[in-house]
């Protein structure tokens, strides 16, 4: 898989989990506004503190838990290069290349509790945004254009991956680093909440992406593209870049997130 795949393809699964993603729109072609003057992911004000979790994250099965002496997992500020290590475990060499140095899981955190908004900042980003331009077609008009099978095609690789990907690895990994996980996301203003609880509302709501009736027409008033479409364009960044990789590879990814819900939310619902 090339580097601009092996990109795609990780943060997929780090959204779906390892905590996540690709739905960060990996770069600015789509509705993406840079944010260069801060330093640090800002989350909205937390709620009250919810008390007990809504989706308590499983305990994991006997076989899984066995016998097995993992080493304590380090401080997080200490964190990059342990989780860097398990996620090239998990997701094969070169994955340590594509990450950022610094805060990653922080970064992780913040990137998917931001997805269900309508931008992701570049700052937050866990990996880097891959190299290629973002391919649309000649509308119907000299203003418009159309989204179409050359662009969904540079994230087939990816979606068949997702569809032979096993879930019970990535989330034996993400309930490895589950504490550590937790502890980034109180510290993005969330006191008294849980991660797990956010990681199955923002798969919820990337299930709930709708399936365009027919062609995706793009504008560009300016230097970005935007959807014709005024209820496409109010969908959240998470959900634009399921319209844009395509139905087909949608329907992969969804499949994939699904597998993942029913492993951390448990019989919550």
């Amino acid at each position: 898989m090339g580097k601009d795949a092996q990109k795609v393809f990780f943060a997929l699964l780090l959204l779906a989990l390892v905590a996540a993603a690709y739905w960060y729109v990996a770069h600015r072609d789509i509705d993406e506004v840079p944010d260069p003057g801060a330093t640090t992911p800002v989350a909205e004000p937390a709620d009250e503190p919810s008390g007990e979790p809504r989706y308590p994250l499983p305990d994991p099965p006997a076989e899984e838990a066995g016998d097995r002496k993992l080493i304590p997992l380090p401080p997080l500020d200490d964190s990059d290069g342990y989780f860097k290590l398990a996620l090239e475990d998990l997701f094969g060499d070169g994955v340590g290349e594509i990450l950022v140095d610094q805060a990653l899981i922080e970064k992780v955190v913040a990137t998917v509790d931001n997805l269900p908004r309508s931008q992701v900042a570049e700052r937050i980003r866990p990996v880097g945004a891959p190299p290629g331009d973002f391919e649309v077609a000649d509308g119907d008009t000299e203003e418009t254009f159309v989204l179409g099978p050359d662009n969904h095609a540079r994230y087939a690789a990816i979606a068949n991956r997702l569809a032979t990907a096993d879930p019970d690895r990535v989330v034996e990994t993400y309930r490895r680093f589950y504490p550590l996980l937790q502890e980034a996301y109180v510290g993005l203003g969330y006191p008294g909440k849980y991660f797990n609880d956010r990681v199955v509302e923002v798969i919820d709501h990337l299930l709930e992406t709708p399936r365009p009736a027919g062609p995706v027409r793009l504008v560009r008033p300016h230097v970005l593209f935007e959807f014709v479409d005024p209820e496409l364009e109010a969908l959240s960044t998470g959900q634009k870049l399921l319209i844009r990789v395509g139905d087909d590879n949608a329907a992969k990814v969804k499949h994939f997130l699904s597998a993942v819900r029913v492993r951390i939310a448990g019989a919550s619902d």
